[in-house]
This record gives C-alpha cells, structure tokens and sequence, in this order.
C-alpha cells in the first residue's frame, strides 16, 4: 500500500544533508512552508543552498533560517524588501552569497528542471550584468540568453489538502511556485493543512500529482 504520509515534521525533513540545494516554496509569506523551514532549522543541516522567489521577511521563516548562519548561498528574483534585514546582513557581511534571477527566469529554470529540458534561450538579462558569461544567440532578429535548469536535492512545499499518495491541491495565490518546484527535486515534501481519504480530491483540480511528492505531513 502507498502511504507518503509521515507522522511529525522531524520525519518529513529527515535525511536533508549538508551541503544540500533546497527549494522553498512561497511568494513571501503566501505559500511558504514556514513549519517545514522550522523544522529544517532544528534538523541542523548546514552549508544549504536555497532557492526561493524572495530572501526572507522579519524574522521569522526563511529569514529564520537565513539568520542561523547555515546557508551559503541564495537563489532568488527579489532579496531586498523593507524588512529584509536578515538577508541585507549577512549578504553585505559577506556571509552569504546571492544568484539574482529575474522572476520569469527563475519560473521557467525550475520548470524546466522538471519537464527534462536542457536549456532554453529568454530575451530576459540580455545584455545586462545577469547575461555575464552566459551564451548568447541571435533568433529572428532578437538577442538571446540561454539559461540552465535549476535542480534541487529537496524542494519543500505548502498545499492545502493531500492524500497519502502525495497528490496536492493549493489555496489560491498560495499555489505559485510550489507544484514546479515539487517537479524539480529529487525528494519533495509537502506540508498540508489537510489529508483526506483517496478519492476525495477532484481529479480536475490536482495541482501536483503524488508521483512527484515524496512525503506529505499535515500541520
């Protein structure tokens, strides 16, 4: 019988090893696992990569996890916001480094990371600090910049109802980038608020498919 459901969140971050690259779901707070990144903030793993659309708020989630001093560098599209100040520290400090990703960019390189791409070319940063060393081509008369896949040892992600077979449906703007990150990563855990019986989950409205979610934990 397939049961992905775990019992407590030490068991959904279980096995996060150091050195490790983590993706977090959210746009800001909305959709943010913030019990997860608890939960990998008392699991210890250190020297993290993070990919994530922003850099953290306050001082609480990822700004949390940014101020224990265990991540090494930031993949993100907007790291500086007016209470950013735990990114803003440790960046200028040199204790942390950043790879700055235009949002549409960002989107697509972990979307493509789970649909099998190789790279793709986006008008996106050409000709800016972005494009710096990066290939460049010529396609109908417009310049272009070729991008790679972003990949992830572990993507932790917010839904609102799952089942034990991993399936995930979101609450509304909550969605954004969870179910492409769930795809990009080898090992996705889920946290949900809810976990119903088989069945109950329209078929229409799964977001993410269980065959990409390693482990659901309802909070």
């Amino acid at each position: 019988m397939i049961d992905k459901t775990v019992q407590t969140l030490a068991e959904a971050v279980a096995g996060i090893r150091d050195g490790a690259t983590v993706m977090i779901g959210g746009f800001g707070g909305a959709g943010q696992p913030a019990e997860l990144i608890d939960a990998l903030i008392e699991q210890g793993a250190r020297d993290l990569v993070i990919v994530n659309n922003n850099a953290g708020n306050g001082d609480t989630g990822l700004a949390a996890l940014l101020k224990t001093g265990r991540v090494r560098k930031i993949v993100c599209s907007f790291p500086r916001q007016a209470d950013s100040h735990v990114f803003d520290g440790h960046y200028r400090a040199g204790k942390l480094e950043l790879e700055l990703v235009p949002q549409g960019n960002l989107a697509e390189r972990i979307r493509a990371a789970g649909a099998g791409i190789g790279a793709f070319f986006t008008p996106t940063g050409y000709g800016t600090e972005l494009a710096k060393g990066k290939e460049t081509r010529r396609i109908d008369g417009r310049d272009y910049v070729l991008e790679h896949p972003i990949r992830a040892d572990v993507a932790l992600v917010k839904a609102l109802r799952g089942d034990r077979w991993g399936n995930l449906v979101y609450r509304k703007a909550a969605r954004n980038f969870n179910p492409i990150m769930a795809t990009a990563a080898a090992v996705a855990v889920a946290q949900v608020s809810e976990i119903v019986e088989l069945g109950a989950l329209d078929p229409e409205h799964i977001v993410t498919p269980g065959i990409h979610v390693t482990r659901v934990v309802r909070v």
